[in-house]
């Protein structure tokens, strides 16, 4: 298992921190059910035993649940790992500014990363990933957890959810939404989109 990174440790005394009340707002009003996906060992040809659930909405099949901007938008051409479905064929393409945000998701101190696949036709696209989640005052906040320099399709390195640590859910749980922005200069493709359920039983 992949060790977390300090600044989860910054965040659980920052978490210890937050009022008793908190203020709901439009993450939580949109949560969905927290009731755990099924896992799998999805990333275990690259050296990565942990399980993973998928992220809803994260094969990008349909679109359905993303919210786009102006370049990013869903194209032929899943990447060949078919580690989601071997009958998958769409991806998320974003040009150079273009974003993805995705549909609201339920996490916990037991989703600790993010994981996904990406490709460009050149070294120079690039991502950088936020979470989106909601303070004790009820504002969505971000927090940038990782990004990725495209190439030929591979996934990406374990990226920390660090605002699972900050629960206002039932059962220790937090709404969050990740926002994917294409920051190089030429677009990337990003596919299959994970979190690691860590400590699941």
């Amino acid at each position: 298992m992949f060790r977390r990174p300090p600044l989860l440790s910054v965040l659980f005394f920052a978490a210890l921190a937050l009022p008793a009340t908190a203020t709901a707002g439009p993450l939580v009003a949109d949560a969905p059910d927290c009731s755990a996906g099924a896992a799998s060992k999805v990333f275990l040809p690259w050296a990565d035993p942990a399980d993973y659930v998928l992220l809803p909405g994260g094969a990008a099949e349909s679109g359905k649940g993303w919210s786009l901007t102006s370049g990013a938008s869903v194209i032929q051409g899943s990447n060949p790992f078919a580690v989601t479905s071997a009958t998958h064929r769409k991806a998320l393409r974003l040009a150079p500014g273009a974003t993805a945000t995705s549909a609201t998701a339920c996490v916990g101190i037991e989703h600790p990363t993010l994981r996904f696949f990406t490709a460009s036709g050149f070294a120079t696209g690039a991502v950088q990933v936020e979470v989106l989640f909601e303070d004790a005052a009820g504002d969505v906040q971000s927090i940038v957890v990782g990004g990725a320099i495209g190439a030929g399709w591979s996934p990406t390195v374990p990226m920390p959810i660090v605002a699972n640590l900050l629960p206002l859910l039932p059962g220790e749980h937090t709404p969050v939404r990740f926002r994917f922005t294409s920051t190089g200069s030429d677009a990337i493709t990003i596919d299959d989109v994970y979190v690691d359920p860590w400590m699941r039983g």
